[in-house]
């Protein structure tokens, strides 16, 4: 018979509202987004930190869920792409990755968006340079990432614009 794995409780603050979760130690930010709280928004791609799919911002900055645990972020900021989300509509970069074909089949979009985020919260007048920096640890299969460059740099004109 196997063991019961031993749980915690903790507290995470995911886009502005508190959640008590019981998890096991071991257990990662992702899959605690995903199954404990049901932000399915955040997406599992290698496991690895490589592709960028779980990527979340942690007190505004981009990290990789899949490669830190639930039990790390308690006493942060989590944010997901929901966090982003308006109640309704689209989000500025939301609506600019729309209106540019910045995504094809959507599985890399979160962490995009999210990367995307912080470097225009970070830097609102970030070139095209910094752009694909931000980006070159987000992978994307389907797309060229002119698009996704383009999306990023039309909503930095427009926060200009504002």
């Amino acid at each position: 018979m196997a063991a019961v794995e031993d749980r915690i409780s903790i507290q995470l603050q995911v886009n502005g509202r508190q959640h008590q979760v019981e998890v096991a130690p071991r257990w990662t930010l992702a899959d605690v987004l995903r199954h404990q709280i049901g932000l399915t928004g955040t997406h599992i791609g290698c496991e690895q930190g490589v592709c960028g799919a779980c990527t979340v911002l942690l007190d505004g900055e981009p990290v990789r869920s899949c490669l830190m645990f639930a039990v790390q972020a308690q006493g942060h900021h989590v944010t997901t792409v929901e966090g982003v989300t308006p109640e309704t509509g689209l989000s500025p970069l939301q609506e600019s990755f729309r209106d540019h074909h910045a995504l094809q089949c959507g599985y890399c979009t979160p962490g995009m968006l999210l990367t995307a985020q912080a470097l225009l919260d970070r830097n609102p007048t970030a070139d095209e340079g910094a752009v694909r920096e931000a980006l070159t640890g987000n992978l994307c299969r389907c797309t060229g990432y002119q698009f996704i460059v383009d999306a990023v740099l039309a909503a930095r004109d427009q926060g200009r614009d504002e």
